[in-house]
């Protein structure tokens, strides 16, 4: 299957590709878990849910600021295409 025909069904999701071997992701990934862990022991069930659903706004909202981003690198990407191809100078 194309990478259009892929576009075109939904299948192409970036963000679902990047597997870091970042060792710096590692250990910020395992320090979250760590304190996630040491505030479900130390809260109330009812305050660690308000801490769960928090950082489940959080990583929404990094989604969404990660995709905002994504877009416009790939429109400043065409658009340097589009420059380079026809010699044509302040698109943007």
């Amino acid at each position: 299957m194309s990478i259009l025909e892929n576009f075109y069904y939904g299948k192409c999701n970036p963000s679902e590709r990047i597997k870091s071997k970042d060792t710096e992701f590692e250990l910020v990934s395992q320090r979250i878990a760590d304190a996630e862990e040491a505030l479900k022991t130390k809260l109330p069930e009812q305050d660690y849910k308000l801490i769960e659903e928090l950082s489940d706004l959080q990583d929404v909202l990094i989604s969404l600021l990660s995709a905002s981003a994504y877009i416009e690198g790939y429109k400043m990407g065409a658009l340097m295409m589009i420059e380079v191809f026809d010699g044509k100078e302040g698109l943007i």
